[in-house]
């Protein structure tokens, strides 16, 4: 793995939680404590744990791939990856964004929804590349597609509420 590809990938999961992070701090312990949920939402701890861990392996993960596609000759599919990585990106972050600062409870659920259909779609390509790629980076879709749910699922338990 080349170094400059891990330090790119590295720094927009570092952006993307950054920007996460801006819009979340606010809420975290006012707004969001307020909020029906359904008793499978994990404690508030295990958040940041998960996302740190899978940041970790979306970087790595993604600058595996996008070399590995280089290496292969096949540029026009590396340069598909980064372009899909980056819009991934921009989706997690974005998130936060519409729920924790917004408040916009529906909207929140289907743009997770949106993310995690991007989550498959890395991972997708990240085994196209190798199929252990695509392996490792299988949580993320997982995980994202459970955050759909549970955001699904709050916008129902507080709809047309002050939330």
């Amino acid at each position: 793995m080349r170094i400059g590809t891990l330090l790119a990938t590295g720094l927009g999961a570092a952006a993307a939680g950054a920007l996460g992070g801006l819009a979340t701090r606010s809420s975290i312990g006012t707004w969001y404590p307020t909020l029906r949920k359904p008793r499978y939402v994990p404690p508030n701890v295990v958040f940041p744990i998960a996302w740190n861990v899978l940041y970790a392996t979306i970087a790595g993960t993604s600058a595996q791939a996008i070399d590995r596609l280089r290496a292969d000759g096949r540029d026009a599919e590396a340069d598909a990856y980064v372009r899909a990585l980056a819009a991934n990106y921009v989706l997690n972050g974005a998130w936060s964004w519409v729920f924790f600062k917004w408040h916009r409870l529906p909207a929140a659920a289907a743009l997770a929804g949106v993310l995690a259909l991007s989550s498959a779609d890395l991972a997708r390509r990240a085994a196209s590349a190798d199929p252990k790629l695509g392996a490792a980076l299988a949580p993320y879709p997982a995980w994202t597609s459970f955050a759909t749910v549970m955001s699904a699922d709050i916008a129902r338990l507080n709809r047309g509420g002050q939330h």
